[in-house]
Parts: C-alpha cells; sequence; structure tokens
C-alpha cells in the first residue's frame, strides 16, 4: 500500500505543477537486522555479513521487483549497528523497511553457546541477565534505531520482525540443553518479542510475530526449520534453514504488508 501511495503523491505532485522529489514508481525496500534478517543458515550466504539470497527479505525483493533493494542486515548485528552502518541506503524514496534486530543487544548468542556448553544453572542464570537486559537497556536502544531510521526514510513502511522459539513444547531430547533449559529460552524468546513488539508500535511500525509460523517446525520437530548445534552446523546453530526464511519469515513479512 505504501509502495502505491508513493507513486500517487509523486503523480500528484505533477499534475498540480508543485516541486517533488523522483521517487521510484514500485519505491525502494531496505532489508535492516542481524543474522535472522541476513540469512544465516539459509544457504549461500556471502561475504563478513553473510547475507544470503535465500533470506526472507531477498525472497520478497525477488517477487516484487522494488525499484531499489538495499541489503543491509549483517550477521551480529545490534540496534546500534543498525544505526551506525545500516542506514546509508535508506532516503526520501525508500517506501519500505524490513528489520530483525534486538536479540544481540541482549546477548543471546553468548546465552545459546552458555546454555549449550555449560552447565543447567550458568544456563539459567544466563538467561536471567539476557531477560533483565530486556526490560532495562533494550527499549531505549531499539528506540534509537527506530528513530533514525524514521529520519532517514521518513515515509516508509516499516516492519520489524520477531524471532521464533527455538524448541518444541514438552520433552525434546536434544543433547547438552536440557528440558527446562529449552523451557527457559523459549519463555525468553516471548519476552525479547513483547519488548519489540512494544516499542515497535510505539514508532508507528508494524510487528510481525514468527512463532506461530514456526510452531511444529522448532527443533525437535519432525520437519525442524531452525538447525540443530552439532559439530557440523557450529556456524548456523539455531538460526533458520531456508525452509524457515520461506515458509516462516517471508509469509510473515508479506502478511504484515497486506492492505
Amino acid at each position: 500500500m505504501s509502495l502505491l501511495l508513493a507513486c500517487a503523491s509523486t503523480t500528484a505532485a505533477h499534475a498540480t505543477g508543485e516541486p517533488s522529489e523522483k521517487i521510484s514508481p514500485v519505491g525502494g525496500y531496505a532489508a535492516l537486522g542481524d543474522s535472522y534478517a541476513s540469512g544465516v543458515g539459509s544457504g549461500q550466504a556471502d561475504g563478513d555479513c553473510r547475507r544470503s539470497s535465500l533470506a526472507h527479505p531477498a525472497l520478497w525483493a525477488a517477487g516484487h521487483h522494488p525499484g531499489r533493494f538495499d541489503f543491509a542486515a549483517c550477521s551480529g548485528a545490534s540496534s546500534a549497528d543498525v544505526t551506525a552502518t545500516q542506514l546509508s541506503g535508506l532516503d526520501r524514496g525508500t517506501t519500505l523497511v524490513s528489520m530483525t534486530v534486538g536479540g544481540n543487544d541482549v546477548g543471546f548468542a553468548d546465552v545459546m553457546k552458555t546454555c549449550t556448553l555449560n552447565s543447567e544453572s550458568a544456563c539459567l542464570e544466563s538467561v536471567a541477565r539476557s531477560e533483565h537486559a530486556m526490560d532495562h537497556d533494550l527499549p531505549g536502544r531499539l528506540d534509537a534505531a527506530y528513530r533514525a531510521v524514521k529520519v532517514k526514510a521518513a515515509h516508509a513502511r516499516v516492519v520489524v520482525l520477531g524471532y521464533p522459539h527455538l524448541f518444541t513444547r514438552g520433552a525434546c531430547l536434544m543433547g547438552p540443553v536440557s528440558g527446562r533449559e529449552q523451557s527457559a529460552l523459549n519463555t525468553a524468546a516471548d519476552h525479547l518479542n513483547r519488548v519489540t513488539k512494544d516499542r515497535a508500535r510505539a514508532h508507528g511500525y508494524v510487528f510481525a510475530d514468527v512463532t506461530a509460523a514456526f510452531a511444529g517446525h522448532e527443533i525437535c520437530s519432525a520437519d525442524p526449520w531452525i538447525h540443530t548445534p552439532s559439530l557440523f552446523t557450529a556456524d548456523v546453530a539455531y538460526h533458520p534453514t531456508a525452509e524457515g526464511q520461506r515458509e516462516g519469515y517471508l509469509p510473515a513479512l508479506t502478511a504484515a504488508l497486506s492492505p
């Protein structure tokens, strides 16, 4: 809808003789955020940022042909990194922005490492510290990133996508991560999504929850869309597979853009 409005407003300005900046008829699309947005785990990841042509932003762009596609999401990025390094491609012609960010702000990668390699008590303590950061540090950090996006692309529609549960409900025999740890990690993902949703909506942005899309496709499910940690998947562990990007994240983004 925002893409059509951008086109209509440009046409109207020419009709009335009012000056206007040139905006592509189908607008520009910028994809920001961390490894869940860059597509780590989906295959064909390139460069230090590990951007993949099979990530949901690239799939959406391939199917909708925006006037410009700025794929700036980067593995390991925090909200501060989004502000510092990912906004150069945004301007008045940007009519759509998507982003997934926040997990690195609260140390979720370190949490997963602790839960995979250390004791249950160490894992639960790490989860608790992360959830404390979600309430005390994350809101301000997200606010800063969301405001920076607004400054660069004031007329863009912004979709903020969340994170899925990593594990199925109930018993899941997954090596070093106990059932109690799995439950705590899923609860922490819900907490992260709630905070992100609250701040996104406060800025007038759309929040797309992907937990329902991934239900039945978590680690330990019959058809997992998330990589289980192993000696062969250490660099992509706990990230969506190509199916997770295509069948989980892409439909969530598409639905968020429906009229």
